[in-house]
C-alpha cells in the first residue's frame, strides 16, 4: 500500500529495519512526541510536518480553550478541575503550551470561530517547532494518522520487550504464542489458528498479515475532509494526500496534484538518496563528533580556568574593599577617641564651676584667706582663672561636634562601576550614537552603529535618563534592542534627556558608548497637513500627495509677466495654510526650507486673517505682498553697488512689505505691539528676526537679526497664553518669540516667492497612509 508523504520520511527506515541495518535503540529520539516526551501513541501528522499524539493534541486544545474563559488565580483553586484530576506525564509540557496560549490571549482568541455560540479553539503552538498551528474548521478531524511512525513505533516496543510475547487471540486455554498477525482481522494467531480462519482459496487468505503486534491500522488511508473517500493523489502545493474529490471541487480544485504511485516513487528516491549520502559520509562524521568531544572538553576546561580567573579578580576587588574598610573603620575611631577626649576635658572644666568643687571651690577656699599679702598673692592668678570660666559660660561652645557626617563614604560611582562591570572583549566594538540620524520629536529615535564597521553585537542596552537640576544623579532606565535603532515614548516635553548604548554578545559587551544628549520639544508636537483647498494656489504652488511639503515654482505666468518689470511687475508671495486649526493649550511642530528657496514665511496667523488674505486673491495688489518697481529698482541697484551680502536680507523687508496704500517705498518693515499673525522671513539659508521697534536701526543690529538658517524649523504656540516662539529644532534652542493675538482659531501659515520649498517634519513612528512615491 502506498503511503502518504508524511510518512515516507521514514518509510526506508522501516526497509532497513526489515534488513537490519539500523538498531532500533539508536533511533528512539525519532520515535518520541515533543508534548509527552513518550513514545508515539496514534501519532497525528500536523501542517507543519510535525507529529504528535493524538491524546496530546486532545490536552492542548483542550487547555487552550480552558485558559480562555479561566484566569490563573482560577486555575490554581479549583481543585476539581480536570487538570487537577487528570495524571499524565504531559501535563508539564502541557502547562507550558497552555502559558504561552495564555501570553497570546490579550491579542485575542484567534482559534475561535466567528457567529459560533460555543468557541471552538483550532489554534496552538507547535510542541516541536514553536509555530503556531491552525486546524481549521475540522480541527484534529482533519490531520492524517501517521501509519508509518507507529509501525516504527510498535517495532520499536517489540524490540525492547522481546522476552514477552504476543498470544494468539483464538486459541483455547492455555493460548500459544502467536507467530503473526492479520491487520484486516486485527488480531494474532499462532500457525494453527491461522491457518483455520484464512484457509486457502478463500478471501481471507488474500488478507495482509506482519509478525505479532498489537497496534493495528486500517487497511484503506481515508481523505479527512470526504471521509467515505480514499486517498489517491498528491498537491504539491499543499503537500499533503488528498482524494478525487478535493480535485474536482474542493479545496484543492485549483492546485496542482501528482498521483499517489509518482509522489511516493519521487519522495522515496529522495529520501533514499539523501539516506545514502549520509551513510557514505559516515567516517566524516565521526570525526565531526570526534572533534566535537574534544571541543566540549576543551571548553569544560576553559570554562573551569575562566571561572578560576574571575574568582581571583573578585578577590583583588575585596581586598581592596577590605584595606579601605579597614582604613575607614581607623580613621573613625581615632576621631572618635579624639572628640571623646576633648569632651570629656570640657565636662571635667565644666564640673569644676560647680560649688564646692574645682575652680569654684578653691576660690572660696582662698577667700577666707585674712592676710591681705597672701590673698593678693593667691588671689591675682586665680581671678584670671575665674575671668576665663566666666567667659566661657558666655559664649558656650562644644569642644567637639557629635556628627561624623564628614565621614559618609562617597559610593556612588565606585557603585555604578561595580554594576556596570562585565566582560569586556576585542571582539565587540564600542558603538557610536549616530547624531545625525537620531532626533526627539514626538518621540525620541535613537540610531547608532559600529564605527569599525566589524564586531557587531547580537544585542543592544539603552539606556537614557532625565537630566534635572534636582537630582545630581539620576537613575538610568534600560531598553533591550536588537537592531541599531530604539523608539523611545512617553518622555517629558521641555527636558533634557541623556542616552548612550553598549552592545553584547553572548556574555561579553563593549564599553559604554559616548553620552549623547537630546532636548525634547517645549510643547505636545502638533499634527496637520498642508490645506489644498483654502487659498491654494495650484498655479504657483505644488502640494505632494501626501500633503507634507510644498513647493513654489516659477511656472509660466511669471514669465509672461516679466516683459512688464520695467513699468512695475508685482511679484506675489503665495501662501499655503496648515488643515488644522488651535483653539487651546500649547503646541509644537517642526518643518524644514529647502537650502535653495529664495524667500519663505513661516509662523501662525488667524483664521480672520486668514480669510482676509485669500478673500481678494483675484487682486494683484492684496491679499499679496508687491514688489514696488521704482523704489524696488533703485534699492536693487543700492545693494548691487555696495555688494554687501551681509545686509541684503536686512533690506529685503523693506522691499518686500505689506501694501500700506502710500507708494513712497520709505516705510519700514516693524512687528506691532499685538497682531492676529506673526511670520518670519526664512531665504538664501539665512533666519531674519524681525524689528520690535521702528526707530532705525543700526548696521550692527542689523547683523546680529541674521543668523545662519537652521535644517530644522520649529515653532511653538502657547494659546493660552498668546505666546509664539520660533526654534532650531535640532537643538531646541529659542530663536524669536513675541506675543500674538489668539482672540480666535489659529492655523499654521506658510508664504513663498520665488523657488521655495517646505517639508512638514514627520512624526516619529506615525503610520501614513500608502501613497505613490510622488515626492518632490
Amino acid at each position: 500500500m502506498s503511503e502518504p508523504e508524511e510518512g515516507s520520511e521514514f518509510g526506508y527506515i522501516v526497509d532497513l529495519l526489515e534488513k537490519g541495518k539500523v538498531t532500533i535503540k539508536n533511533i528512539e529520539r525519532e520515535l518520541i512526541c515533543p508534548a509527552c516526551k513518550e513514545l508515539f501513541t496514534h501519532p497525528l501528522i500536523l501542517p507543519c510536518q510535525h507529529s504528535i499524539c493524538h491524546k496530546c493534541v486532545k490536552e492542548i486544545l483542550y487547555f487552550t480553550l480552558e485558559d480562555s474563559f479561566n484566569d490563573a488565580a482560577s486555575e490554581t483553586s479549583n481543585q476539581s478541575s480536570p487538570r487537577n484530576r487528570m495524571h499524565s506525564p504531559s501535563l508539564d509540557r502541557i502547562d507550558r503550551v497552555n502559558r504561552s496560549a495564555s501570553q497570546r490571549r490579550s491579542l485575542g482568541c484567534r482559534g475561535w470561530k466567528r457567529n459560533s455560540l460555543t468557541p471552538k479553539t483550532t489554534t496552538f503552538p507547535c510542541p516541536g517547532c514553536r509555530h503556531d498551528i491552525d486546524l481549521g474548521e475540522r480541527g484534529i478531524n482533519g490531520l492524517f494518522r501517521n501509519f508509518t511512525l507507529e509501525t516504527i513505533v510498535e517495532r520499536y516496543r517489540q524490540a525492547a520487550r522481546a522476552a514477552t510475547a504476543i498470544m494468539c487471540d483464538l486459541c483455547k486455554p492455555p493460548p500459544q504464542e502467536s507467530t503473526k498477525s492479520c491487520m484486516d482481522c486485527s488480531a494474532s494467531y499462532c500457525n494453527e489458528c491461522f491457518k483455520i480462519h484464512h484457509p486457502w482459496g478463500t478471501v481471507k487468505a488474500q488478507h495482509e498479515y506482519v509478525g505479532p503486534t498489537t497496534n493495528f491500522r486500517p487497511k484503506i488511508l481515508m481523505c479527512p475532509e470526504h471521509e467515505m473517500e480514499r486517498v489517491n493523489m498528491y498537491c504539491e502545493i499543499c503537500r499533503r494526500p488528498v482524494c478525487h474529490l478535493c480535485k474536482l471541487g474542493g479545496s484543492h480544485a485549483n492546485h496542482r496534484v501528482t498521483t499517489m504511485s509518482s509522489a511516493y516513487k519521487t519522495l522515496k528516491e529522495k529520501l533514499s538518496k539523501d539516506i545514502n549520502y549520509l551513510i557514505s559520509k559516515e567516517s566524516q562524521v565521526k570525526s565531526q563528533i570526534t572533534e566535537l568531544g574534544l571541543l566540549m572538553k576543551e571548553a569544560e576546561h576553559n570554562g573551569e580556568r575562566a571561572k578560576e580567573e574571575a574568582s581571583h579578580s573578585f578577590d583583588k576587588l575585596f581586598d581592596v574593599l577590605e584595606e579601605r574598610r579597614a582604613t575607614a573603620l581607623r580613621a573613625i575611631e581615632a576621631s572618635k577617641n579624639l572628640r571623646l577626649e576633648k569632651l570629656h576635658s570640657q565636662i571635667e572644666e565644666y564640673q569644676g564651676l560647680l560649688e564646692n568643687n574645682g575652680l569654684v571651690g578653691y576660690a572660696q577656699e582662698v577667700l577666707k584667706e585674712t592676710d591681705q599679702s597672701c590673698f593678693v598673692q593667691t588671689a591675682k592668678q586665680l581671678h584670671e582663672r575665674i575671668q576665663k570660666a566666666t567667659e566661657s559660660l558666655k559664649s558656650f561652645r562644644p569642644a567637639a561636634q557629635a556628627s561624623f557626617e564628614d565621614f559618609v563614604l562617597d559610593i556612588a560611582k565606585p557603585q555604578e562601576a561595580l554594576g556596570d562591570m562585565s566582560f569586556l572583549s576585542s571582539g565587540v566594538d564600542m558603538p557610536e550614537i549616530n547624531e545625525e540620524q537620531s532626533k526627539m520629536y514626538n518621540k525620541a529615535l535613537i540610531c547608532w552603529d559600529h564605527p569599525q564597521k566589524a564586531g557587531s553585537a547580537d544585542t543592544y542596552i539603552l539606556e537614557y535618563r532625565k537630566l534635572n537640576r534636582e537630582d545630581a544623579n539620576p537613575a538610568w532606565q534600560e531598553t533591550e534592542v536588537f537592531g541599531k535603532s530604539e523608539i523611545i515614548s512617553d518622555l517629558d516635553t521641555n527636558s533634557s534627556y541623556a542616552f548612550r548604548v553598549r552592545g553584547y554578545k553572548g556574555s561579553i559587551c563593549s564599553p559604554w558608548s559616548r553620552e549623547v544628549i537630546l532636548h525634547t520639544p517645549p510643547a505636545p508636537v502638533f499634527s496637520f497637513l498642508f490645506d489644498d483647498k483654502c487659498g491654494y494656489n495650484s498655479e504657483h504652488l505644488v502640494l505632494n500627495a501626501r500633503r507634507n511639503a510644498v513647493e513654489s515654482r516659477a511656472g509660466f505666468p511669471l514669465l509672461l509677466g516679466a516683459e512688464r518689470i520695467q513699468a512695475g511687475c508685482y511679484t506675489t508671495l503665495d501662501y499655503v495654510v496648515g488643515d488644522t486649526g488651535i483653539v487651546k493649550g500649547k503646541h509644537f511642530w517642526a518643518l524644514r526650507v529647502e537650502p535653495y528657496s529664495y524667500l519663505v514665511k513661516v509662523g501662525v496667523a488667524s483664521d480672520a486673517k486668514i480669510q482676509e488674505w485669500f478673500q481678494n486673491s483675484r487682486d494683484l495688489t492684496s491679499p499679496r505682498l508687491r514688489l514696488r518697481g521704482t523704489v524696488g529698482e533703485r534699492k536693487i541697484l543700492q545693494h548691487e553697488e555696495k555688494g554687501q551680502k551681509e545686509e541684503e536680507g536686512g533690506r529685503m523687508e523693506k522691499r518686500y512689505e505689506q501694501d500700506s496704500g502710500h507708494d513712497s517705498g520709505s516705510e519700514d518693515i516693524f512687528v506691532e505691539s499685538l497682531q492676529p499673525f506673526t511670520l518670519v522671513t526664512l531665504g538664501m539659508k539665512k533666519f531674519f528676526i524681525p524689528k520690535v521697534s521702528p526707530a532705525p536701526a543700526a548696521s550692527k543690529d542689523s547683523m546680529n537679526r541674521i543668523l545662519p538658517m537652521p535644517s530644522c524649523i520649529g515653532i511653538c504656540l502657547d494659546y493660552d497664553k498668546g505666546k509664539v516662539g520660533f526654534y532650531d529644532a535640532d537643538r531646541m534652542k529659542c530663536l524669536y518669540e513675541r506675543q500674538v493675538d489668539c482672540s480666535g482659531k489659529m492655523y499654521p501659515a506658510f508664504a513663498l516667492m520665488g523657488s521655495a520649498g517646505i517639508h512638514l517634519e514627520e512624526t516619529i513612528a506615525a503610520k501614513y497612509l500608502k501613497y505613490e512615491d510622488e515626492d518632490m
